[in-house]
């Protein structure tokens, strides 16, 4: 008895959507009730090989392919070839609602091609999770901002530089943006244009923030009054200054916060994190990945003590972790902040630098494990 072709349609398409599209095709030949299943498969994905990848048989390379170590340019556009013809043929017999859109390749400056692919995915308007994943930096097209369903926007190696009078992301929850291009407005009307908005990331290290200089933090975070997750690259909060003492803008729905390439002998290191700590009220976990640069020019070195920030509660955290700790006072002192300020904390997992000496590691781990906390159940580990 053909048992998987009895399961309900729902299942079958999901089983689908577990298999590569290439896999997904394949099983037309299977039986003429089959012929058509994978045309009805709510979510695709199209992943670029990737073009430095050597075949393991030298023979099916060229004498340059071999001394380069990566695929001649024309076998990397006929490749490219493919992948567009597959993903316009895919999109042209697909039957039904595209729930979720991957692509993931290579990619620099603009491309008709893409541009075509989202065109036709904005018209189609089913799209709730659309995933554009590129090495290089692809220009975004307008018609990026006409996925009136989307709930969940993943953005990588891409170019922001579009100020559309009308953005149609009223349903977006998730907006992730990894080595993006663009400038403090653009942002900000991106992120005013997303009411709903619960997770956001953005990591603009390999790319760049242009600042204008006409918007501050209290400007940025009046776009995230609803934010629950936040992961942020430090640095971009220096293309909003100068910092107020306060937000306006209380993150009351604030649970988790992560930030990476933590500078902590920067001068805007500790008030930046002491700014978001006092708008947070209600923060359970934080994160920080502190970053192994080093600022050797003075002008940004910073110190603080424990008496600058009194008036810091930290009633609902429960959970720290910190990346790539060493041995700089300012990174001290906001530990030493973090312990004395959170009543229920429970978890605290800081992992020294790798590079340290021994000594260095050890002094930080008498001075931690030493220095007093308000939680009576909090449990401390150091590695």
């Amino acid at each position: 008895m053909d048992r998987i072709s009895k399961l309900p349609i729902g299942v079958i398409e999901t089983i689908l959507c577990l298999l590569p599209i290439q896999e997904a095709a394949r099983t037309s030949i299977l039986s003429k009730e089959w012929r058509y299943h994978w045309t009805k498969i709510p979510k695709l994905v199209f992943i670029e090989e990737d073009a430095y990848e050597v075949s393991t048989d030298g023979a099916e390379l060229s004498v340059l392919e071999q001394t380069f170590d990566r695929p001649s340019e024309r076998k990397i556009m006929t490749n490219r070839c493919k992948l567009f013809y597959a993903i316009y043929q895919v999109l042209l017999v697909h039957e039904g609602p595209i729930n979720e859109f991957t692509l993931r390749m290579e990619v620099d400056g603009s491309c008709v091609e893409i541009d075509h692919i989202i065109r036709h995915l904005s018209k189609k308007n089913t799209v709730k999770i659309l995933k554009l994943d590129f090495n290089g930096s692809y220009r975004l097209p307008v018609s990026l901002f006409s996925f009136h369903q989307l709930t969940e926007l993943y953005l990588n190696g891409c170019v922001l530089d579009h100020q559309p009078s009308s953005i149609g992301f009223g349903s977006l929850t998730t907006l992730n943006m990894q080595e993006i291009w663009t400038c403090d407005k653009t942002l900000l009307r991106l992120l005013s244009s997303c009411p709903l908005l619960k997770r956001l990331t953005i990591n603009s290290d390999g790319g760049t923030i242009d600042e204008s200089g006409d918007l501050t933090m209290a400007d940025l975070f009046e776009c995230l009054r609803g934010i629950e997750y936040l992961t942020v690259w430090c640095f971009i909060f220096l293309s909003f200054l100068p910092l107020p003492r306060k937000l306006p803008t209380t993150l009351v729905h604030l649970k988790y916060l992560c930030m990476e390439c933590v500078c902590f002998c920067h001068i805007y290191a500790l008030p930046i994190f002491v700014l978001l700590i006092r708008s947070s009220p209600n923060l359970e976990k934080l994160k920080l990945v502190v970053t192994e640069d080093e600022v050797l020019d003075e002008s940004y070195m910073g110190s603080s003590t424990l008496e600058d920030y009194s008036d810091i509660s930290l009633e609902y955290l429960n959970e720290l972790e910190i990346l790539h700790l060493r041995n700089f006072e300012n990174g001290l002192v906001f530990v030493k902040l973090i312990l004395a300020k959170s009543p229920v904390l429970k978890k605290v997992w800081i992992f020294l630098w790798d590079e340290l000496p021994k000594d260095d590691k050890l002094q930080i781990s008498e001075i931690l494990l030493s220095c007093p906390w308000a939680s009576p159940m909090v449990k401390i580990n150091v590695s």
